[in-house]
């Protein structure tokens, strides 16, 4: 018996609100419905609904989503550094990558189950200076530091 039938509900949708304004309760007159559970800082953490699937959350002090599951078997967890940014990710079907941050959020490094990689490097204006990949690509430039004009361009191509 579903919550609106318990309380003998004849107007849908019928909702319920927690204290803080997140619908935590959602059932249509066709007898659907979905369950929801937050924590303190609104981030919802469990979800469930009348068709039997579920997912379930959880975050860190930042509100990063750091991990995650769903009846269907599928999961994923993630890392953050200081500056919100995903520093690790690995999930249920094996796949995972790594990345690495500078100063100014510039991904300096990327790594990946697919063994791809990349690596960047950045001059003061946030213009890749240096790029490599796995598939032995190449890139060198320069700038202006007064103009911010690309001074020098070289690839493992040749160009």
């Amino acid at each position: 018996m579903t919550i609106a039938e318990q309380l003998k509900v004849t107007e849908f949708p019928y909702i319920e609100k927690d204290s803080r304004g997140n619908k935590t309760y959602f059932e249509s007159s066709n007898k659907y419905w979905e369950k929801k559970e937050y924590d303190l800082r609104g981030n919802r953490t469990y979800y469930e609904d009348s068709n039997k699937f579920w997912t379930q959350s959880e975050y860190d002090s930042n509100n990063n989503e750091i991990y995650y599951e769903n009846s269907n078997n599928f999961w994923y967890k993630q890392e953050f550094d200081l500056n919100n940014n995903i520093t690790y990710f690995e999930s249920s079907n094996k796949y995972w990558y790594k990345q690495e941050f500078d100063l100014n959020n510039n991904i300096t490094y990327f790594e990946s189950s697919n063994k791809y990689w990349v690596k960047r490097e950045f001059d003061l204006n946030n213009n890749i200076t240096y790029f490599e990949s796995s598939n032995k690509y190449w890139v060198k430039r320069e700038f202006d530091l007064k103009d911010n004009e690309e001074i020098y361009f070289e690839t493992s191509e040749g160009k």
